[in-house]
């Protein structure tokens, strides 16, 4: 394959960046005088995307952009790099979150009618701290309660680039140890393999 001129660029701009980037963005990085077309640069995107496919990484357009990553099946290997270990998340908090990623809008009373246990206010501020949930309005009932959504940074994090691309829950019903609607998607699975329990926080039974 002959190597588009701009991959080479593409490539360096994505590994310096250490984030999702955009054409757009990239485009900016040029003057205006030496800037490519936007056709080159998505055609240099795919270029690159297609070199990385017997490779450790991978180059994945996520909500934010697109990235070079490593592909989930080194992650426990690479993340030996560093001493300080992942965050590791209770089921509890998981299967809040694939409730607003499925139910969005959604709000907490609704979460815990489902779940058939109080939501822990630790859960809440743990999503609200990473940015993976918003509010998004208030329902119109007694109280106005808060709609709750899910973010850009739940997608890029989770390697997704829309909520189409979550799996269908027909989907999970077919995966090993899913039961129904409440059991983690197979995005949220992947991204935190090898999860251990944290303790339940008072109020919030483990289930």
């Amino acid at each position: 394959m002959t190597q588009h001129p701009l991959s080479g660029v593409v490539e360096a701009v994505l590994l310096a960046a250490g984030r999702p980037v955009t054409v757009e963005q990239l485009l900016e990085l040029f003057d205006e005088g030496q800037r490519p077309p936007a056709e080159e640069v998505t055609a240099a995107l795919a270029e690159l995307q297609q070199s990385y496919k017997e490779r450790g990484v991978e180059l994945r357009e996520v909500a934010s952009g697109w990235r070079v990553q490593i592909r989930p099946q080194h992650a426990d290997v690479v993340s030996r790099l560093w001493q300080e270990r992942p965050s590791r998340y209770s089921r509890a908090l998981l299967e809040t979150l694939a409730l607003i990623a499925y139910r969005q809008p959604i709000t907490r009373g609704e979460i815990e009618d489902i779940r058939g246990v109080t939501v822990a206010t630790t859960i809440m501020r743990t999503l609200h701290e990473r940015n993976w949930i918003r509010v998004v309005g208030h329902r119109e009932v007694p109280g106005h309660p808060e709609l709750l959504g899910t973010t850009r940074e739940f997608l890029d994090y989770f390697g997704l680039k829309s909520l189409d691309d979550l799996p269908t829950l027909a989907e999970l019903r077919d995966l090993e140890d899913i039961r129904e609607q409440l059991d983690l998607p197979a995005a949220i699975a992947t991204a935190e393999a090898g999860l251990a329990e944290e303790p339940a926080a008072a109020g919030d039974e483990p289930r």
